[in-house]
C-alpha cells in the first residue's frame, strides 16, 4: 500500500513504547560541551523544543563512551557523572512531558580522532590504518592509531556499559549504539579499516564480533521497558566516497547478524534514502528490510512531505537531521504539505557554532 500523510502521523508500536507519530530527530555528532562534558543549555533546549513541536523520537548528539580514547572532537559530551545525569534527567522529563521519547546515542570515534583531544592522548582502532583524507578540523593527517589489544577491546566495551548505566539513571527511554559513519564499531565491520587476522577480523562474522559483544554487554543494563537501537551505514565521515561494505551480500549478512541480537530497531543512515544500493535496484531501506523484520528507521535527504512519505514506504520511521535542526516547525509544515527545500550542509554548519539553534 502506498503511504499517505496519515501514515506518517499514525502511532508506531515499538517494544513497550507507542510513539505518537513516525517522525524522529536524527542523531548528530556535535561539539557543544563547554564545561563538565555537558552540552550547552541552548542545545538541550533545542531537543526539548523539538519534542514540544511534535517530534516523536528525540535522539541526542553522539555521547562518547569513555573518558580515555573515545573522544574524537573537542567539546564532546559524556554521561557517567552525577552532575551529567542530573542535567539530562531534567531534559528527559520535559521530553516525556511533551509526549515524546528520548534516546541516548553512544559512540567511540576510533581512528576518526586525534590524540590531543583524548584524556589519555591516545587513538585506537582495529588496525594501524588512517583515513586517506586529512582531518578537516586540523588540516593534518589523522594520527596513526594503536592496534587494539584484547585488553583494549574489553576496556572499550566496559565504557559502553558504564555510559549506558548513566543514560538509564538519567531517565532516557532508549539507547542507541552508534555503529555507523566510520567510527570504531563501523571500523571493525569494514575491511577498509579492519585487517586483523584474529577472531575480530577476516570473515563477516568475525568482524561483527565487536558489535555483538557490545550489544550483549549493554543489554542487561537496559531494562525491558527501555529501547535498544543499533545504527549502521555504508559511508563514513572520512573518505566519504568509499563503500564501507563490499557488496549487497556483505551488507545483508551484517543485517542478519543484527536481526539475531536483542535490539529493538535498526537505524540506517544514508546520503539519500532513494539511492540505489550496491547496484541491486533496491534502496538501502528495501535491501535492509530483506534481511530483517525488526523496526527500521531511515534518514537521508528527507525534507518535505513527498520525500517523507516515499522514505516511509520502506521503513517504519523517518529521521531528519538538517530539516529539524534548522526548522523548529518542520512537523507542522509537513502536516500542511508546505513546499520545503532541502537544506545544504553549509546551512547546517550552525550546529558546530555557538549560535543558538532555532
Amino acid at each position: 500500500m502506498s503511504p499517505t500523510s496519515k501514515d506518517l502521523f499514525t502511532p508506531l508500536k515499538m517494544a513497550s513504547h507507542t510513539l505518537k507519530n513516525r517522525i524522529g530527530l536524527a542523531p548528530m555528532t556535535r561539539m557543544s560541551s563547554e564545561k563538565d562534558s555537558i552540552p550547552r543549555q541552548d542545545v538541550l533546549d533545542f531537543l526539548i523544543r523539538r519534542a514540544e513541536n511534535d517530534v516523536a523520537l528525540i535522539t541526542t548528539e553522539a555521547i562518547v563512551s569513555d573518558y580515555e580514547s573515545a573522544q574524537g572532537y573537542p567539546g564532546q559530551a559524556r554521561l557517567t557523572t552525577q552532575r551529567q545525569i542530573d542535567i539530562w534527567a531534567q531534559v528527559n522529563a520535559k521530553i516525556r512531558a511533551a509526549g515524546s521519547i528520548s534516546v541516548l546515542q553512544i559512540f567511540h570515534c576510533g581512528r576518526i580522532a586525534w590524540n590531543e583531544v583524548n584524556p589519555a592522548e591516545r587513538t585506537i582502532a582495529p588496525s594501524a590504518l588512517i583515513p586517506k583524507q586529512n582531518n578537516p578540523l586540523t588540516s593534518a593527517p589523522y594520527p596513526m592509531p594503536d592496534v587494539m589489544s584484547s585488553f583494549d577491546i574489553a576496556h572499550v566495551i566496559q565504557g559502553f556499559v558504564e555510559t549506558v548505566k548513566g543514560g538509564i539513571a538519567a531517565g532516557f527511554d532508549g539507547i542507541e549504539i552508534h555503529g555507523a559513519h566510520g567510527y570504531l564499531i563501523n571500523e571493525f565491520l569494514s575491511t577498509y579499516s579492519n585487517q586483523r587476522v584474529d577472531n575480530y577480523g577476516g570473515s563477516v562474522e568475525n568482524r561483527f564480533r565487536f558489535a555483538r559483544e557490545i550489544v550483549e554487554a549493554v543489554r542487561p543494563h537496559v531494562p525491558t521497558d527501555k529501547l535498544l537501537f543499533f545504527r549502521i551505514s555504508n559511508w563514513g565521515v572520512a573518505d566519504m566516497e568509499v563503500s564501507l561494505f563490499a557488496d549487497a551480500d556483505e551488507w545483508t549478512q551484517v543485517i542478519r547478524f543484527l536481526d539475531q541480537l536483542p535490539i529493538d530497531a535498526i537505524s540506517v543512515s544514508t546520503y539519500r534514502f532513494s539511492d540505489e544500493a550496491f547496484g541491486t535496484g533496491k534502496n538501502m531501506a528495501q535491501l535492509t528490510r530483506s534481511a530483517t523484520r525488526k523496526p527500521l528507521l531511515i534518514c537521508g535527504g528527507i525534507h518535505d512531505l513527498d520525500t517523507a512519505e516515499a522514505a516511509l514506504a520502506d521503513a517504519d520511521m523517518i529521521l531528519s537531521g538538517k530539516s529539524l535542526l534548522l526548522n523548529p516547525h518542520w512537523v507542522n509544515d509537513l502536516r500542511a504539505n508546505k513546499p520545503m527545500d532541502l537544506y545544504s550542509s553549509e546551512q547546517a554548519n550552525i550546529a558546530y557554532t555557538k549560535e543558538p539553534l532555532p
